[in-house]
């Protein structure tokens, strides 16, 4: 059998390398052909494009980047063609992968969709493309089995690809990971989330860096997606005081956190799942504010209040040049008793999520498609 995959974020690397290991053990003669990064390298798959130069989000920035856009669908196109796989698998990044959809649908090469775009929130008018243009829908969320039957689309819910992801770190990391079960053991470690690309860091550090400075005694430590540049690395260290420093390793910090400061997106779960406290951010410029604001349906921006279906975490959005909201927040995140609350909601987020190993799902649906 021959699979291509695209995935155009950190995240997508991630799950895409687990999906491409468990895709491998029921075929250890697939070929795989893939957009992604190191760990889906690593796992197995040809790499041809990677997520490092495809990373352009908010209508502003799409806007600004359409001709690196375009040539990326021209490559994709004609490379899959050339390699013609049995299955196209789409992993997460709606904007690019439900082009792909269309084009594959009327190019005869099957779709399989992991992991949904997040219509439920916003731009529901895809879920048309959605039931037009793929073969199969794997679902990881487990409100959208709930949402899409109201649509009357058919999809599997495979369980939350981070929760079998967490859980092989931890029977690896046993050692460093038991200290952190105890939340009667303080830790000293705050860990900074600022999101996987450059230009979300670019957003994020700004509002950081006042608080690291205002807080000598506590030591920060910032963590970086695998395959940026050095100068990033040199950067943070210049704007940064001393009590700072930087991992390429998310979860070793997570197993030694006390509390986070996290950008909204993957790592809220992540962080959830590790049981750490944690304050959601994001910034943004003011015509994306202004759009979203319009534009998006749900509630809540992190995965886990949309997963508890309430306000448990402090969500702290703001437009460029406005807010002091994430200091003043955090002063109540460093308080033990504050912190209580979190291990009990976290618990809630685990019995949501289920105990399915999301990769083997996808993969033995794959097979039997």
């Amino acid at each position: 059998m021959k699979i291509y995959i695209i995935a155009g974020e950190a995240s997508g690397d991630l799950h895409g390398s687990n999906l491409i290991s468990a895709l491998k053990q029921d075929d250890p003669n697939i070929e795989l052909r893939a957009w992604g990064g190191s760990k889906m390298e690593k796992a197995g798959a040809i790499v041809v494009k990677y997520y490092q130069d495809l990373a352009f989000m908010g209508f502003v920035e799409v806007l600004k980047n359409l001709m690196p856009i375009l040539k990326n669908f021209k490559f994709a196109k004609k490379d899959i063609l050339s390699f013609a796989p049995d299955y196209l698998i789409l992993i997460d990044y709606p904007g690019f992968n439900l082009r792909m959809a269309k084009w594959a649908h009327k190019n005869k090469i099957p779709v399989v969709y992991y992991i949904l775009p997040q219509i439920w929130a916003w731009n529901e008018r895809r879920i048309k493309y959605i039931e037009k243009y793929t073969q199969t829908r794997l679902a990881i969320l487990p409100f959208e089995q709930a949402y899409y039957r109201t649509k009357n689309v058919s999809l599997h819910y495979v369980g939350h690809p981070l929760v079998e992801h967490i859980e092989n770190f931890k029977k690896l990391n046993t050692e460093v990971f038991a200290s952190n079960e105890n939340p009667s053991e303080p830790k000293t470690i705050i860990a900074l989330l600022p999101g996987s690309r450059i230009q979300e860091i670019k957003k994020h550090v700004p509002l950081l860096i006042p608080l690291v400075q205002k807080n000598p005694t506590l030591h920060f430590e910032l963590a970086l997606a695998p395959g940026l540049p050095d100068e990033m690395r040199q950067y943070l260290i210049s704007v940064f005081p001393k009590n700072f420093s930087i991992t390429e390793n998310i979860y070793h910090l997570l197993s030694k956190a006390k509390c986070a400061l996290v950008c909204s997106g993957t790592a809220t779960l992540e962080t959830a799942l590790f049981n750490v406290p944690q304050i959601v951010f994001y910034r943004t410029n003011l015509v994306n504010y202004l759009i979203a604001k319009v534009l998006i349906k749900v509630k809540y921006i992190s995965l886990v209040n949309l997963i508890l279906q309430k306000p448990f975490l402090t969500e702290v959005i703001y437009p460029m040049k406005q807010g002091k909201k994430l200091e003043e927040t955090f002063n109540d995140l460093l308080k033990m008793e504050h912190q209580v609350n979190f291990y009990q909601e976290y618990d809630d987020i685990r019995t949501h999520l289920g105990n399915k190993r999301a990769s083997k799902e996808c993969s033995k649906i794959i097979f039997n498609v």
